[in-house]
């Protein structure tokens, strides 16, 4: 899966949760928050996120609203940037970096959160309860190394992640090129 593939994915995934709010709430249009440690909105994963919204149809300012809070590589000013967006409120959070998912989450327990490339063990990292039902406001990808390669966490779009045809590379399945 590349960037743009997985980015694509968490947009879907964004962009449904604020849907269901605006069942409910009419003439409301989502908000999405957005917290990330890039130093600007242009970096290639921000980038990549507001083709993949406007692939699905939206328009930014008319039918979503993207609220961005950049802590421009300070990793300290997560937790603050993400209380922001708590306040504001978004109807969902999407993170791109371990630090900023541990932030959104230290900052809600009610708001869902969409982790990007977030590195390590969800369930070590106190985000979930365990792989298969990870339960809570979290969910999205993550990259797991060392735990055989049983993923385990379903993606952003649904599908089963466990399953190494879809997502694992070739080296984890035990092919080899040659």
């Amino acid at each position: 899966m590349n960037r743009r593939e997985l980015i694509a994915g968490l947009g879907g995934t964004a962009a449904a949760w604020p849907l269901a709010a605006r069942a409910q709430q009419p003439g409301k249009v989502p908000r999405v928050g957005i917290l990330s440690p890039a130093t600007s909105e242009t970096a290639g994963t921000l980038t990549a996120f507001r083709e993949a919204i406007r692939d699905l149809g939206y328009v930014e300012g008319q039918t979503i609203e993207l609220d961005f809070r950049l802590s421009k590589g300070i990793m300290d000013a997560l937790p603050a940037l993400a209380a922001e967006l708590v306040r504001i409120p978004v109807n969902v959070i999407v993170t791109d970096g371990t630090s900023g998912t541990l932030a959104a989450f230290d900052a809600t327990r009610t708001i869902p959160i969409v982790m990007g490339t977030t590195a390590g063990d969800p369930v070590a990292l106190g985000l979930a309860k365990s792989l298969s039902r990870p339960g809570g406001n979290v969910t999205g990808t993550n990259f797991l190394s060392g735990l055989g390669g049983d993923f385990g966490l379903r993606n952003a779009e649904g599908r089963d992640s466990s399953r190494p045809d879809r997502h694992a590379p070739s080296s984890a399945r035990g092919e080899h090129a040659g």
